[in-house]
């Protein structure tokens, strides 16, 4: 059986999972640039208005946690069919909510069965050889990564020109031929786990507790994110304001900007052959931390943002394949439940920078906002000093 699947994961349809994941992930991310729209239309605080994204990254977290383990033990295909009709449903409605608290919990369920990317992630480890599996989970990441960018540009078009409530139909439209082409091309794969949903379960809180490498990797995972999510949340406040005065397109032009960091950043893989992976994860964490000078220093011009979003976006998504194609390499038949342990973290990490972020903007402003990702990149880079040696195989 593992032969036969090893020869599925063609070109095309690694093409077809990367663009999948990219318009999938992108759902949780529409509603950043639009935090400002959406204030003035329920006539709320931008720290209220900022719950929204922070919701969403908590459900994601959460449907990571109860979802993805599954891929583990019940054909993939069917579970990502079902999370992308809920996924379609929840869109809807947040297209047509007026009740703030709805819109709360809806955007925490949106989060939950956004999950299908992390389905797709772990079948690409399993489906692609040795040599080439660091270099094709590079490029769904890219494809991942390019999707939450791309998704703020887009977005704060979108609302500028046409309220944020239309981009949400937009996205629905999306998931529609989404679910279409994946119900037409994506290969059946076969689980691995034969025991019980709870001890499914139980046994991703034995990874999580017993194996180290995929401990450090969770931890600089989650400070890495938390420093994006702290600086991509506040941007549209920080470009409303003197000297920007910029309306939200701009804020979610700066997903294009970011873009280019990621691309650049889906071939790091190849590095491996000259370097360990170690070390070009230690170079990734020094670039965002030099990053930050960027945004801090030159935060007031455009030249300063766009400098820093690039460094920032490349040093966090090489670090990201790196850390992926080392913990998948502790256990090939567990995949989802390794992805589960890592991206959980992740976003729970994500979400602990989208609240510190809206509370320094609030507090201490855009100076505010950079101290935190200063914390969180310098706390990642310390961790991976100390403890790489010690938790190498």
């Amino acid at each position: 059986m593992e032969a036969k699947e090893q020869t599925i994961l063609t070109k095309p349809i690694l093409w077809f999972l990367t663009i999948s994941t990219g318009l999938i992930v992108a759902n949780i991310y529409y509603n950043q640039p639009l935090l400002g729209l959406i204030a003035k239309d329920f006539n709320i605080t931008e720290s209220k208005a900022g719950k929204i994204a922070m919701l969403t990254q908590m459900g994601y977290a959460l449907g990571l946690f109860l979802i993805i383990p599954l891929g583990d033990k019940i054909a993939r295909k069917k579970l990502i069919l079902f999370s992308m009709f809920l996924t379609m449903l929840f869109l809807l409605t947040i297209a047509t909510v007026t009740n703030l608290m709805l819109l709360y919990a809806v955007s925490f369920a949106l989060g939950i069965v956004s999950v299908v990317p992390q389905l797709f992630i772990p079948m690409v480890a399993e489906l692609s050889t040795e040599n080439t599996r660091t270099q094709n989970i590079g490029m769904v990441m890219s494809g991942l990564l390019i999707g939450i960018l791309a998704s703020r540009m887009i977005s704060g078009i979108v609302g500028d020109y046409f309220g944020w409530r239309f981009m949400f139909y937009i996205a629905l439209g999306l998931m529609m031929l989404t679910t279409i082409f994946i119900y037409l091309l994506l290969p059946q794969t076969y689980p691995h786990f034969k025991g019980s949903y709870i001890s499914l379960l139980k046994s991703v809180a034995h990874f999580a507790k017993t194996e180290p490498v995929l401990q450090l990797a969770s931890l600089r995972g989650a400070l890495g994110f938390g420093a994006l999510s702290a600086i991509f949340t506040t941007l549209v406040f920080h470009l409303e304001e003197a000297p920007f005065l910029a309306d939200a397109s701009v804020a979610g032009m700066f997903g294009l900007v970011g873009a280019v960091g990621a691309v650049a950043a889906a071939s790091v893989g190849r590095f491996t052959h000259y370097v360990s992976k170690n070390t070009i994860i230690s170079i990734s964490l020094l670039i965002i931390l030099l990053s930050w000078m960027f945004t801090y220093f030159a935060g007031y011009t455009y030249w300063g943002l766009v400098v820093g979003f690039i460094l920032i976006d490349f040093g966090l998504q090489s670090s990201h394949i790196m850390n992926q194609s080392v913990f998948f390499a502790i256990n090939i038949k567990a995949t989802n439940r390794l992805n589960t342990v890592y991206m959980v973290s992740y976003f729970l990490g994500g979400s602990l920078g989208t609240l510190l972020g809206a509370i320094a903007w609030e507090h201490y402003g855009w100076t505010g906002v950079c101290c935190i990702g200063v914390i969180f990149t310098a706390f990642a880079l310390l961790a991976h000093i100390l403890l790489y040696k010690k938790v190498e195989r």
